[in-house]
């Protein structure tokens, strides 16, 4: 079994970090792969210090002229039984050929990009409905869910963040965009008095976010500590895992906090919904709901019974759907299954 795997994705990102871990789980696992991602130094690294060697390509917009047929000849020379493609523009730039073109949802992307797809996979049976209901025949698109690292690792210090031992800590990560609602969950806040809040990640509302934080005067115990690549460590250092967001897919880091047994609060978006049965394995909240948010922190700090039940039912999930082994074993049970 032969797969090219293509990626054309942002600097950073849920997806982008799953599919560096697919990748190397499925060669660890003995999978025939070449790998195509857009030019990333950071993610070309991720990928070689795991024994993969990418070709990286521009995958530019209507005038890149040079990406289509170069990823031509990659495949032509590969002689793939499969392509996977990851997000719209790889879609896009994918020729036809002799092989099962497969493209990967993570949301809810205009399917006019993966017309010419054989197959899809969505991460979330929310989103395999989503395709089926724009008209996707329903044999042709397919749940495969996402996998998380669970290895133990240290604590991140909180002296390095300007953090006191000891107080209560909440960890929020995902992209500062509208969909992730870290406004809601930063309002909340300000009805935790000696609670912090690390936040992880960047993007376009961070001025605005640092704002809010301002003005609800609790500058002082937001800690925005950028996009990082050791979550692990981060959950580890932390109280519980927040995750208000307004529209959210999947939510990758909840699957990691279940991990590495931190109890999880959420809003209750597609995603979480699915992920979550409340009460026992997460907290779900309504949307938008600043003291639902609030209240749900509070509960979960002071009753050690209820944090200790949600972790244990997180593990379980995990153990359940979202190991390494149980996804590459499903991913690759599906190549067969459609190349055949």
């Amino acid at each position: 079994m032969r797969v090219l795997q293509a990626m054309a994705g942002a600097e950073t990102g849920g997806a982008e970090e799953f599919f560096v871990r697919l990748v190397l789980a499925l060669k660890r696992a003995g999978l025939d792969q070449r790998v195509v991602i857009r030019r990333d130094p950071r993610r070309a690294a991720q990928l070689e210090a795991g024994g993969v060697t990418p070709v990286e390509l521009s995958f530019g917009g209507l005038l890149d002229f040079r990406t289509r047929p170069a990823l031509r000849r990659e495949i032509e020379s590969f002689k793939p039984d499969a392509v996977l493609t990851w997000m719209s523009r790889a879609t896009r730039h994918c020729p036809s050929g002799p092989f099962v073109h497969v493209g990967r949802l993570g949301g809810y992307y205009n399917l006019k990009y993966y017309r010419r797809c054989g197959h899809l996979i969505g991460n979330t049976p929310d989103i395999v409905e989503y395709c089926a209901a724009n008209g996707w025949p329903g044999d042709r698109v397919h749940y495969l869910p996402n996998f998380v690292d669970a290895t133990p690792t240290k604590p991140a210090p909180r002296a390095s963040l300007q953090t006191p031992e000891g107080v209560p800590l909440l960890l929020a990560a995902g992209r500062l965009h509208r969909n992730k609602a870290f406004d809601v969950l930063i309002r909340a806040l300000a009805r935790l008095p000696k609670t912090y809040l690390w936040l992880a990640g960047d993007g376009p509302l961070a001025d605005e976010l640092r704002t809010l934080a301002r003005n609800e005067g609790v500058a002082e115990r937001v800690r925005f500590i950028g996009w990082r690549d050791d979550v692990p460590s981060l959950l580890a250092a932390a109280d519980m895992l927040v995750c208000p967001s307004r529209v959210e897919p999947l939510g990758n880091v909840i699957i990691e906090a279940w991990a590495h047994g931190k109890p999880v609060i959420a809003a209750a978006s597609s995603g979480p919904k699915y992920l979550i049965k409340n009460e026992k394995n997460g907290l779900l909240v309504p949307i938008e709901d600043i003291v639902a948010l609030g209240d749900a922190i509070c509960r979960t700090l002071d009753d050690k019974g209820l944090a200790a039940r949600v972790i244990e039912g997180g593990r379980v999930s995990y153990a359940r759907e979202f190991t390494e082994a149980a996804v590459v074993r499903r991913y690759l049970d599906f190549f067969a299954e459609v190349v055949r």
